[in-house]
């Protein structure tokens, strides 16, 4: 009898330790069928695939892909400008976009407790924007054009070359992930993004490229057709200010009266385009036709 309490004692240990085995087997199982339900949505669950570093390769790779392009569609074109004007052009855009991307780089954080005016003259910190480089490449143009006497309106070679350059650089801003502040605000949509947050967001940087494709090739086609002097670049900077205005309402980035800086700055960069468009002067309402 005493053999028999033993087995049966060392049975119910081993019944005991059985069902808390398949009691654990229960927990990891319901655990990874939880974390499937919550990734379920996204596009990507590779956090790997990732990288800050590969931001300056893109951003490299768009100036130089739209940079070509601009000089293949000058040389088939042609352009009314000599080279030592254009060249200043292309400084002007440069140094006012360099500024400009800066300045509205670090407005941005405005509404944030942790702004501080002296963040505008710091060497590192801060950010930079597209919309802030357009506007400041707009103005360091216009007033080259004023100092060089030039009457003419200069940008329709940008346009296309600016959706190149845009896209591909987005490309970037997409595998940046979390770091590029670029991202949208938490989405259920099955293209959701897990950005490393374990959040599935917006892919706002993969809509602002097929935007960008579309834009460019609307552009183009435009191009090519008759067309009043100055109004393919001023389309283009109308429809990504528009752009921007409505992307932006689902980026999670601070508010000042219902909306952040850049679309201030987007709603008074349009209204400046609109208030140049109505009091265009006779020379800028020409008819060209990009042959």
């Amino acid at each position: 009898m005493g053999h028999q309490a033993l087995i049966c004692a060392n049975l119910g240990g081993i019944v005991e330790k059985a069902n808390a085995l398949n009691a654990e087997v229960a927990k990891v199982s319901a655990e990874v069928a939880e974390e499937r339900s919550s990734t379920k949505y996204t596009l990507y669950n590779l956090i790997n695939i990732f990288h800050p570093e590969l931001h300056p390769l893109f951003e490299t790779l768009g100036y130089a892909c739209g940079y070509w392009f601009y000089r293949h569609e000058r040389a088939k074109q042609g352009d009314f400008l000599n080279d030592e004007r254009r060249w200043s052009v292309i400084a002007a855009a440069a140094v006012g976009g360099l500024l400009g991307s800066r300045f509205l780089g670090v407005l941005e954080g405005f509404p944030s407790p942790g702004f501080h005016w002296q963040q505008f003259f710091a060497i590192t910190g801060g950010g930079k924007t597209i919309v802030g480089g357009l506007l400041g490449g707009w103005i360091g143009v216009e007033l080259m054009k004023k100092i060089a006497g030039i009457r003419s309106r200069t940008g329709d070679l940008f346009a296309v070359p600016l959706c190149i350059g845009i896209a591909i650089g987005r490309v970037g801003c997409f595998f940046a992930g979390l770091s590029d502040d670029t991202y949208g605000t938490p989405t259920s949509l099955p293209w959701g993004v897990n950005f490393g947050d374990s959040i599935p967001r917006h892919p706002t940087q993969l809509y602002e490229i097929v935007f960008l494709a579309i834009l460019g090739l609307v552009l183009y086609c435009w191009n090519v057709r008759p067309h009043r002097e100055g109004i393919i670049f001023r389309a283009f900077l109308a429809a990504y200010l528009a752009w921007r205005f409505l992307i932006d309402f689902i980026k999670p980035q601070p508010l000042a009266h219902g909306l952040n800086m850049i679309q201030w700055a987007c709603i008074a960069g349009f209204l400046v385009l609109a208030i140049a468009e109505w009091n265009r002067t006779p020379e800028a309402a020409l008819v060209r036709s990009a042959s």
